[in-house]
C-alpha cells in the first residue's frame, strides 16, 4: 500500500523549509513536538503582521506564510489551505511572483490530498508557470514532482513518470540531494504501480541511500515502505515484514500519524494475504482511524477494500458489501481509477464466493475493462481471474476457458518477472550493504583523519603550553611586585581616606550641635515666652482680684480664657517633654497594635468644641478596622497637632477632614485635610525644618513653630513618612504613613533572624 508515498514524501523532503524554496538536510527532524515547535514560532513571529491590518506585508512575511503552510500539511491540511489562500492573495497584492507559487503549490497539494483534481492541476499548472518565468529551478522541481503524484494518483501513469524525471534531470543540475532522492523515489512508484517491480526496487534503492547520507530519516522510512511494499507482492512476506517493521519504528519515534497508519495497514495486508483475517483485521481498523482523520481519501478507500476482503472470506458478505460500496463510492467520487479497478474486482471477489456470478461477471468486466486500460499486469490478471469464475458460474465455459487462458498468459508474464524480480531484489540488496558498509568505512577513515589530526594539535598545543607557562612566570614576577606597590598605594589610599572620614564626622557633628544649640535656644525662647504669658495672665487676674479692681463676676468670666491658655501650655508642655524623652539614647518606643480610630475619634471630640467656635467643621471619616503598629502616644500627638493647625489657619464654615485608608499592603495613609487659608510654595518649603517662624492664626492665635518638627520626628521613629500638600487660598493636607500592624511585626521577626 503506497498511498503514502502520495503525499507525505514530498512534504517531508521536497517541502521542508518551502518558504524559502530549499529542501531540508537537517537530521532526524521528524519529531512531532519539534513540527508543533515550528508552527508556534512562526505564529508567533506572524502575530503582530496578521493581527493589524494596517501593517504593510513583505516579501519575508508571505515567505513565512508559505512556510506555515508547508508545516501544516502534514498535521492540518485545512489549515495548509488556509494559509496558502493567504499567502497568494498578500503576494498578489504586492506583485510578489514568488509568493504566489509557492502559495499555489500548498493549495496544489492540499487539493490533490482531498481528491479536487481540478483545482489541484490549475494551482500546480501555476506554480509552474511562474517558476518558469522567474526562473527558479528548485521550485520548479518541486512544482514538477507534485504534478507527478497528482497524475499518478490519477493512474495517469505516462504523465506522472514524465514529470518525475523532468524533476530529476533539475535536481541533478543544481545537485539538490534531496531533490534526487525524492525524484528517485517517485519514478520507483510509478514503476511498482506499472508492475515493473526490478526498476521500482532500483530506484527506491538509490533515494533509500541517499535518504540515509543525509540523516534523513523520515524519508528514509517512505522508502523501507515501498521497498517492503514490492517484497510483498513477491510474496516474500518476511522480508516485507522486516522493511515495514524498520519503517514503523521510525514514524512511531517521530509520532507521524499518517505514517503510522500506513504501517498498520501494511502490516494487515500481509496478515490477509497469509489468510489471516481475524488477525489482519484490527490493524486494518486501527489505520482507518487515522487516515480518516487525515481525510486521505485514497487510504479510506483501500482500506475499505481490505476489510471488505477480509469479512467475505469469513463468509459475512453483509458487512463485505457495506465495506465495498464505500471503497467504490469513495474511488468513483474522488476518481482514483486505480482503486476503482480494485474496488471492481473485489466486488467480483466477493459475488464469486457467494455464488452471485451474475454480479461478479457484472463487476469482473468493469474491473478488466479498466484495468486494460491502465495497464498494470497485476490488477489485470486479477480482473481476468474473477472474470474466468464468472463465466464459469454462467455456463458459458468456452469463454471461461478464454480468459482463464488470459489470466494464466499474464501469470506467466507476472511469474517469468518474479524470479528476476527475486534475483534483482537480493542483488540490489546486496549493493545496498556494499554501499552501507562503504560508506562506514569512509565514515572511520576521516575518523582516523581527526584522531591523526588532534595528535598533531595536541603537539602544537603541548609546544604553546611550555611556551605559555615561561610567559605566565615572567608575568607572575612582575605581578607580585605590581601587587605589593599596589598594596602600599591601597595603605596610603585607606588611611587618607580614614582622615577624610574622620574631618566628615567631625564636620558633621559639629553640624548637629550647631542645630541642637539652635534647637536649645529655640526652645528656651519658646518655654520663656509660652509659660510666662499664662503665668503673667493668672497673676494679672488675681492682683487685679486681690485689689478688688474687678468684681466677682468679671473675675468668673476671664477664667475660661485663662484656662485655655493654661491647657494649651500644658498641651504644648506634654508634647516637649515627650519629644525630649523621645530624644534620649535610652528611650523605648512603646509600639503595639492598635486601631488608628480610637486615637483619632479621641482627639477629633476634644477639639469639637474649639473648631465649633470658629464656625468650623470637624469630621471623622477613619474607618473602624485599620490596625498599625506603632506607638500610640506619638501618633495622638502628631494628630493633635495637624488638628489644632488645621483649627489654627480655617475660617468661619471651613471643613476639616481626618481620614485613613490602606495605601498598600504595607502601610495605611492618614491625612488632615483643611479648606483654610493654605500656604504658598516659601511656606511649604520651609516645614519641617528645625528654624519655623509660626504665622498667626485666623483669630489671631499665636504658636511656637515647633509642632511641625516634633510631629516629623516621632512618625519617622515610627517607621512612616509625613508630607504635606498645599496651595494658597485653597487649603492644607497633611498626610503621614504607618506601618500596617501584622507587615510592621513580619519585618521586625526577619530583621531580628
Amino acid at each position: 500500500m503506497k498511498r503514502y508515498l502520495v503525499f507525505i514524501f514530498l512534504l517531508l523532503t521536497g517541502l521542508k523549509g518551502f518558504a524559502n524554496g530549499i529542501y531540508s538536510h537537517e537530521p532526524s527532524k521528524g519529531d512531532y513536538n519539534l513540527v508543533n515547535y515550528r508552527v508556534d514560532s512562526l505564529k508567533i513571529l506572524l502575530a503582530p503582521t496578521l493581527n493589524n491590518k494596517d501593517t504593510p506585508i513583505d516579501t519575508l512575511t508571505i515567505n513565512r506564510i508559505n512556510k506555515l503552510a508547508s508545516e501544516f500539511i502534514d498535521i492540518n491540511p485545512d489549515s495548509a489551505l488556509y494559509y496558502g489562500k493567504m499567502a497568494i492573495d498578500k503576494s498578489i497584492a504586492i506583485k510578489y511572483n514568488k509568493g504566489i507559487a509557492d502559495g499555489m503549490m500548498q493549495t496544489g497539494i492540499v487539493y490533490t490530498m482531498k481528491g479536487d483534481y481540478d483545482k489541484a492541476q490549475k494551482n500546480l499548472d501555476g506554480s509552474k508557470l511562474l517558476y518558469i518565468k522567474i526562473k527558479d529551478d528548485k521550485g520548479l522541481a518541486q512544482s514538477y514532482i507534485a504534478l507527478g503524484r497528482m497524475y499518478n494518483r490519477i493512474a495517469n501513469y505516462n504523465l506522472a513518470s514524465f514529470y518525475f524525471s523532468r524533476a530529476l534531470e533539475i535536481n541533478k543540475r543544481i545537485k539538490d540531494e534531496a531533490g534526487i532522492a525524492a525524484s528517485y523515489h517517485n519514478i520507483g512508484m510509478v514503476a511498482d504501480n506499472i508492475g515493473k517491480s526490478t526498476s521500482a526496487l532500483d530506484n527506491y534503492f538509490k533515494s533509500l541511500s541517499i535518504n540515509i547520507k543525509l540523516h534523513d530519516n523520515l524519508s528514509s522510512a517512505n522508502n523501507y515502505n515501498n521497498i517492503g511494499e514490492v517484497m510483498k507482492e513477491m510474496e516474500i512476506y518476511p522480508k516485507s515484514m522486516e522493511y515495514y517493521q524498520k519503517a514503523i519504528v521510525i514514524w512511531q519515534a517521530s509520532k507521524n500519524i499518517q505514517g503510522v497508519s500506513t504501517a498498520y495497514e501494511n502490516i494487515g495486508e500481509v496478515y490477509l494475504l497469509e489468510k489471516k483475517y481475524d488477525e489482519a483485521i484490527p490493524y486494518f481498523n486501527k489505520s482507518m482511524v487515522l487516515t480518516k482523520a487525515q481525510d486521505d481519501k485514497d487510504g479510506i478507500s483501500q482500506l475499505c477494500n481490505d476489510l471488505a476482503l477480509c469479512y467475505a472470506n469469513k463468509k459475512q458478505f453483509s458487512v463485505a458489501l457495506d465495506y465495498m460500496a464505500q471503497a467504490l463510492k469513495m474511488a468513483t467520487d474522488y476518481k482514483l481509477d486505480f482503486d476503482k479497478v480494485v474496488a471492481y474486482n473485489g466486488y467480483a471477489t466477493l459475488y464469486n464466493l457467494q455464488k452471485d456470478y451474475k454480479n461478479a461477471y457484472k463487476y469482473a468486466s468493469l474491473g478488466k475493462k479498466l484495468a486494460d486500460k491502465l495497464g498494470s499486469l497485476g490488477i489485470r490478471s486479477t480482473a481476468a481471474l474473477q472474470l474466468s469464475s464468472a463465466l464459469g458460474g454462467l455456463n458459458r465455459f468456452a469463454e471461461a476457458f478464454e480468459m482463464r487462458k488470459e489470466y494464466d498468459d499474464l501469470k506467466d508474464s507476472l511469474k517469468s518477472d518474479e524470479n528476476v524480480q527475486k534475483l534483482t531484489s537480493f542483488n540490489l540488496e546486496s549493493k545496498f550493504d556494499e554501499k552501507q558498509r562503504l560508506l562506514a568505512e569512509e565514515h572511520r577513515h576521516k575518523d582516523d583523519q581527526y584522531q591523526q589530526k588532534i595528535q598533531r594539535q595536541g603537539l602544537l598545543s603541548a609546544i604553546f603550553f611550555v611556551i605559555i607557562l615561561g610567559m605566565i612566570a615572567i608575568l607572575i614576577v612582575y605581578y607580585k611586585s605590581k601587587r605589593k606597590q599596589q598594596k602600599i598605594n591601597v595603605m596610603l589610599e585607606e588611611r587618607n581616606n580614614e582622615v577624610v572620614l574622620q574631618k566628615n564626622n567631625l564636620d558633621d557633628q559639629a553640624g548637629k550641635l550647631n542645630d541642637l544649640n539652635s534647637l536649645k535656644d529655640r526652645l528656651i525662647s519658646v518655654l520663656a515666652h509660652d509659660l510666662r504669658a499664662p503665668l503673667s495672665t493668672l497673676r494679672g487676674l488675681f492682683g487685679l482680684l486681690e485689689d478688688d479692681s474687678i468684681t466677682h463676676e468679671q473675675f468668673l468670666s476671664m477664667i475660661p480664657q485663662a484656662v485655655k491658655k493654661l491647657e494649651y501650655t500644658s498641651d504644648f508642655l506634654d508634647t516637649l517633654l515627650f519629644w525630649i524623652n523621645s530624644q534620649m539614647d535610652n528611650f523605648n518606643s512603646s509600639t503595639k497594635s492598635f486601631t488608628i480610630k480610637e486615637i483619632a475619634a479621641f482627639e477629633v471630640q476634644n477639639y469639637q468644641e474649639q473648631a465649633a467656635e470658629k464656625g468650623i467643621k470637624l469630621v471623622d471619616e477613619v474607618p473602624d478596622l485599620l490596625s498599625v503598629a506603632a506607638d500610640p502616644n506619638s501618633i495622638r500627638i502628631v494628630i493633635r497637632n495637624l488638628i489644632t493647625n488645621a483649627i489654627k489657619f480655617s475660617k468661619q464654615d471651613d471643613t476639616i477632614n481626618v481620614s485613613a485608608h490602606y495605601q498598600d499592603d504595607k502601610y495605611i495613609l492618614l491625612s488632615v485635610k483643611d479648606s483654610g487659608v493654605g500656604m504658598s510654595e516659601k511656606q511649604l518649603n520651609k516645614l519641617f525644618k528645625s528654624k519655623v517662624d509660626s504665622g498667626t492664626g485666623t483669630n489671631n492665635e499665636s504658636g511656637t513653630g515647633m509642632g511641625l518638627l516634633f510631629c516629623k520626628d516621632l512618625i519617622e521613629k515610627c517607621n512612616g513618612k509625613i508630607w504635606v500638600e498645599s496651595k494658597a487660598g485653597s487649603g492644607t493636607e497633611f498626610f503621614f504613613t504607618l506601618p500596617v500592624a501584622g507587615v510592621a511585626k513580619e519585618e521586625e521577626v526577619a530583621m531580628a533572624s
